[in-house]
């Protein structure tokens, strides 16, 4: 089987963000397996407008440009896990705004989460993604791997301190990959879309 297409997520773009070194790591771990080809996505990379067009009308010029950057991966991904920070209890408008742009690239696949922060780690970052991707018909695994003091829990290298953080991310990508390849198989069987509009 053709390996399956994971789209690792960059969610903030804030000035001296640690999403890249989580990211990094995230990615690195997922790239030593034969199973799954990465696509490192950053949000700071793809910047779009912040106005959507009016429901029924084309996105301007611009938009239609900043587009053809991020469109195209999200939609030849087969999963994505997004990789998120905390910004008073929620999530980056970068990131929201990311998701707000498309739809049918969502749809009908599985969804990780590997978040950060003080505290929490950034768990309640992803408990408010949980609820908008299932409004846009992905899967949410429930496997996550999460950093509370994130900036203390990587060493120079930018890889965790503590090794048992690789066995998590093997974890939640043993069941995001699970979830990507029926979901593959199901979305060539019977695409999503059309099913949707039949109904």
């Amino acid at each position: 089987m053709e390996p399956l297409r994971l789209a690792v997520i960059v969610g903030s773009v804030r000035q001296g963000r640690f999403g890249p070194t989580v990211a990094n790591w995230f990615a690195d771990r997922a790239r030593s397996r034969d199973d799954v080809l990465v696509d490192l996505v950053d949000l700071a990379d793809t910047p779009l407008p912040e106005v959507l067009p009016a429901f029924g009308q084309a996105p301007s010029p611009e938009a239609v440009q900043a587009l053809k950057t991020l469109t195209p991966r999200l939609e030849a991904a087969d999963a994505f896990v997004v990789v998120t920070p905390e910004y008073n209890h929620s999530f980056p408008a970068s990131l929201k705004n990311a998701i707000d742009w498309h739809f049918t690239q969502w749809q009908a696949k599985p969804v990780g989460f590997v978040s950060y922060g003080g505290m929490s780690g950034g768990l309640r970052a992803v408990e408010h993604l949980r609820a908008v991707f299932a409004e846009l018909h992905t899967v949410t695994v429930r496997e996550t791997v999460s950093f509370h003091d994130a900036w203390n829990r990587f060493g120079p290298d930018g890889l965790p301190k503590d090794p048992g953080c690789g066995l998590a991310a093997e974890t939640l990508l043993d069941q995001l990959l699970w979830w990507a390849d029926a979901l593959r198989d199901a979305r060539n069987k019977n695409p999503y879309n059309d099913r949707k509009q039949a109904a």
